[in-house]
């Protein structure tokens, strides 16, 4: 391998014990982790012009798209395939099992995953880079991790071109320089550490995913289907109760809305002052603040939510619910609803329920790109009108939620763990 003349061989700040004493790490270029005794050891997908969307087949071989190069994983959805002849004609760009494919573009560039054996070969969609490891001198899971490291990631980063969206060449690409041990058996339990990891992040995320599907299923359950008025499963105490009404939103309350704040009326500093959520951070961390005294003011004068109320997203992506929480906050008008609803008639509880349900979708059918007062009050809604039943089903998916919560906190901290830890294990340059 090549190594940097002008770099010094470093040490990670947490190495196993029996490499304590070992060589330092040092700077390679990415080519030279490739075999090169393999014709295609380390090429890019083929030109749009030679892969076009006439070429594209019901079965035969699949196309790896960028959507199926995973931060370290490999995605199994969108699946599209192209003909054998075609493959074949493109056989430089054709990849194989044990090979890791990077992407040239995206969120983020440059990460790398490995090819699965589902398939004998696959064929590189135009933005894939294929890398064929020198597996007599390197770890290709180790490696996967170092090119997804930070300090890698970095230099990925500083040399992506583009504005918009980072594009990184072939060419550039090649000679960036990776940090690796020369020792095979260091680089082999790194990479078995970290995998042990990964099979524990994928579990949880496989449960949160069971869990979202149960909790689907679930819905479909103890909600009537389409054209029904008693759901297929209710709790024993409501078998013999009344049918479920229809009735629509306007006869649950009036659509409300904040009064609009001026962009000069908002700051940056979150100290002293009131989160502000517009349509991009509804449901995540605000990043434009009011004073105290506007909001105040405005509580006085215009409509504000109650603790309780479901506030809507009318923009953007249509139809995401936040539970309005009491704590002060403001939101954008007209980007973000909510129902007056006083519960005389039904629970807001059970209508956040009732709300994940819907199509969001304009009076008359169409696709929505924007929530209007009309389209809010045309819906049509069911329930029970018995508050207890409507309390009941609140709560059981209530308990459901809490545990997709819970996996997805759980989620969250080994991901963070994972992180620190290869902070730890993947040395920086001084």
């Amino acid at each position: 391998m090549t190594k940097d003349k002008d770099t010094k061989t470093v040490v990670p700040a947490l190495r196993f014990p029996e490499f304590r004493d070992g060589e330092g790490w040092h700077n390679v270029r990415l080519i030279d982790v490739t075999d090169k005794r393999i014709k295609w050891h380390f090429t890019g997908g083929p030109f749009g012009s030679n892969l076009k969307a006439s070429d594209y087949t019901n079965s035969g071989i699949r196309v790896i798209q960028l959507q199926n190069i995973g931060d370290g994983y490999f995605v199994e959805d969108y699946k599209i395939y192209t003909s054998i002849e075609k493959s074949d004609e493109l056989l430089g760009c054709n990849i194989y099992p044990g090979n890791i494919i990077m992407s040239k573009m995206g969120d983020p560039v440059g990460r790398a995953c490995l090819i699965p054996d589902n398939e004998d070969r696959y064929l590189m969609c135009s933005d894939g880079i294929k890398l064929v490891i020198d597996e007599d001198k390197n770890d290709k899971y180790f490696i996967i991790k170092a090119i997804n490291a930070e300090e890698f990631r970095r230099k990925i980063e500083r040399s992506a071109t583009g504005s918009t969206r980072k594009r990184i060449s072939l060419d550039t690409l090649r000679d960036l320089t990776l940090l690796i041990s020369n020792n095979k058996v260091e680089q082999k339990k790194i990479a078995e550490c970290l995998g042990s990891l990964d099979d524990l992040i994928s579990a949880v995320a496989d449960k949160i995913e069971t869990l979202k599907e149960y909790k689907k299923g679930l819905m479909q359950q103890l909600f009537p289907a389409e054209g029904k008025t008693i759901p297929a499963i209710r709790f024993p105490e409501f078998q013999n109760a009344r049918e479920w009404k229809q009735i629509k939103l306007r006869d649950v309350g009036e659509p409300l809305m904040c009064k609009r704040i001026l962009k000069e009326q908002t700051t940056n500093e979150a100290v002293g002052n009131i989160p502000f959520y517009k349509i991009g951070t509804f449901g995540g961390n605000p990043d434009a603040y009011i004073s105290k005294d506007i909001l105040e003011d405005y509580k006085r004068k215009y409509s504000y939510p109650n603790k309780g109320d479901i506030l809507i997203s009318a923009a953007g992506t249509i139809g995401r619910l936040v539970v309005f929480d009491g704590k002060p906050a403001y939101f954008q008008d007209s980007n973000i609803v909510w129902i007056g609803n006083s519960e005389t008639k039904i629970l807001n509880a059970f209508l956040y329920r009732v709300y994940q349900t819907l199509k969001w979708q304009t009076s008359d059918g169409g696709i929505v790109s924007r929530l209007y007062n009309s389209d809010l009050k045309n819906m049509t809604i069911i329930f029970p009108e018995n508050k207890i039943e409507q309390q009941k089903i609140a709560d059981c998916l209530l308990s459901v939620d809490e545990l997709i919560s819970t996996e997805t906190d759980k989620l969250d901290q080994l991901k963070a763990h994972k992180k620190g830890l290869m902070q730890q294990l993947f040395p920086k340059l001084q």
